[in-house]
């Protein structure tokens, strides 16, 4: 089917995109602090494109490409401090949706007037954003809201775009070795489950009230919750939190107040989420932790959450107690029991880097010390040897990040590779303890109860096929038509030399008997079986020296 209008100019503005970019040094710039193979970045580095253009190209492309904006503004690991401070503009730097169009929308979706539902309702906008825009309410019983309206039309631009990246992703798995080495079509088919989940206002209400039930114990942290009956799938009414960014405390007070316990808090509050819930605020970045006015932290904008099962929980319960302990093997064999390993996976040359890494990383300071950038190091180097991390590795590594850019902000001298260690040993033991319950007891109980019923009928069949000599061990580890097939070879190998052996002796031993039937004036009889030998000796090297080297080269 040919491409609509409306693809191709989605194709050509991707690919005008691209083509600005991609021979820019701002591009090479990236690509090579992904891969960690440039010294820190110079702050005086002039670039072909400034934060500027990047981000009003950004915003031409559309509600997609300023997402992505979004994401990228909160990876410091990739782009010089300059703009990330551009791209994080986008956050809450977008046209807003006109009064009149919000008005229709919130009626729409809970299925009352604004007047009869909300005391007040104010016409501008908090924020607005790629995907929506918060206006601040009041309900009726007097309890302040804030209220999240989607953009009209906004998923239909979000999958139509997706599908185009999608399509690109696939030809350049197939085209180029580095799109399939860093499984671009699997990266963007994760964004865009990530990306749809977040355009259902109902799902993130529902995270709401999930991470705040699984937070209740943190007294420095608050989640705040839906007011159910005023959200729909394109309105989400909440709680209000006063606050600001928690990157954007004042340095005085800062001076002022002791963060440690805080910062502290939010740590153990993510490994907790991670490793013992398994349901995780996927996108902590500044702009989605406030800091309140009554000195608590806000986990806020719950559209992006991550979900890992038990499994998954262990092995980050392992690779982040590996990491803390410094230890470079066992975090290689963990990584290595977690992934995908392909074909022409570099098993010996991956542990030796990632040792080398763990290693390089175990005397740097509580302030330089970025765990985020190294989890992201730690994929770039599983990518080159042939070894696809899960990417719950690469959501934890981005949790992390933005770990480090609050506690760089909070307190600066906070270890956090220290906290990791406390938190998850902590955890560890209160994994075990949980698994020592009744109802994990009585489920091990029950297993074995269907063990030993079982057990009698099957020793009996065993025991029968003995007795009949039926019994049969089927082993894999050989192939046993090709074992069989080389022992025929070399019997008939031998056995044909036999022949060439004994032609020869029996042709010496004419040559002495007198005959009037020669060849060359030698007796013919003689001659007949030393051509013959000659012959037979011939062709058996020849299959051994041409037909075996190829078998070999077979293999």
């Amino acid at each position: 089917m040919a491409p609509l209008p409306e693809d191709l100019l989605r194709y050509r503005k991707f690919i005008g995109f691209m083509l600005k970019y991609w021979n820019s040094n701002l591009f090479a710039n990236t690509a090579s602090q992904a891969m960690d193979e440039t010294s820190p970045e110079d702050p005086d580095t002039e670039y072909n494109q400034t934060p500027e253009e990047l981000v009003a190209d950004l915003k031409k492309m559309g509600p997609t490409y300023i997402k992505m904006g979004q994401l990228l503004s909160t990876r410091p690991d990739l782009l010089p401090d300059a703009y990330l401070k551009a791209l994080a503009t986008l956050q809450d730097d977008v046209a807003p949706i006109p009064y009149e169009k919000i008005h229709e929308i919130v009626e729409e979706e809970i299925g009352t007037r604004i007047s009869k539902a909300f005391e007040s309702f104010e016409k501008e906008p908090l924020a607005s954003a790629s995907i929506g825009q918060v206006h601040s309410a009041r309900l009726r019983s007097g309890k302040p809201v804030a209220v999240k309206i989607q953009r009209p039309g906004i998923k239909k631009q979000f999958l139509d775009d997706l599908n185009t990246l999608q399509e690109l992703a696939e030809m350049a798995v197939k085209h180029s070795q580095t799109a399939k080495k860093y499984a671009f079509d699997k990266v963007l088919a994760e964004l865009r489950r990530i990306l749809l989940q977040e355009l259902d206002y109902m799902r993130e209400a529902q995270n709401l009230v999930t991470l705040g039930t699984n937070l209740k114990n943190f007294k420095h942290l608050i989640v705040p919750q839906p007011i159910t009956d005023y959200c729909g799938s394109k309105v989400l009414t909440m709680e209000f939190i006063k606050g600001q960014k928690i990157t954007s405390i004042s340095p005085l007070k800062q001076i002022e107040l002791d963060y440690a316990p805080l910062v502290d808090q939010l740590v153990e509050a993510y490994l907790q989420q991670i490793i013992s819930d398994g349901f995780v605020h996927a996108d902590p970045h500044p702009g989605n932790i406030q800091f309140t006015t009554n000195d608590q932290i806000a986990l806020i904008d719950l559209g992006m959450v991550a979900k890992f099962t038990p499994a998954i929980k262990d092995f980050i319960l392992e690779l982040l107690i590996a990491i803390s302990n410094d230890n470079g093997e066992d975090t290689a064999q963990v990584l290595i029991k977690m992934s995908e390993i392909t074909e022409e996976a570099d098993i010996k040359h991956f542990k030796k880097m990632i040792t080398d890494l763990i290693m390089d990383n175990q005397y740097s300071t509580a302030k330089d010390m970025q765990t985020g950038r190294l989890l992201i190091q730690l994929n770039s180097l599983a990518a080159n040897d042939g070894i696809h991390l899960p990417v719950e590795v690469n959501i934890l590594g981005k949790i992390l990040l933005n770990m480090d850019q609050i506690i760089a902000v909070l307190d600066p001298d906070f270890d956090l590779r220290v906290a990791i260690k406390k938190h998850s040993a902590k955890m560890m033991s209160d994994k075990m303890y949980r698994e020592l319950k009744p109802e994990h007891f009585f489920t091990a109980l029950l297993a074995s109860k269907k063990l030993a019923e079982n057990l009698p009928e099957r020793l009996n069949i065993i025991s029968e096929n003995l007795a009949e000599n039926k019994f049969q061990l089927k082993i894999d580890a050989i192939d046993e038509e090709r074992v069989t097939d080389g022992f025929q070879k070399v019997a008939n190998r031998i056995t044909l030399g036999l022949i060439i052996a004994a032609m020869i002796i029996g042709a010496a031993m004419l040559m002495q008997v007198p005959s009037s039937f020669t060849i060359l004036g030698y007796p013919g009889l003689a001659i007949i079986f030393f051509m013959l030998a000659a012959i037979g000796a011939i062709i058996l090297s020849y299959i051994i020296i041409f037909q075996d080297e190829n078998l070999n080269n077979k293999k």
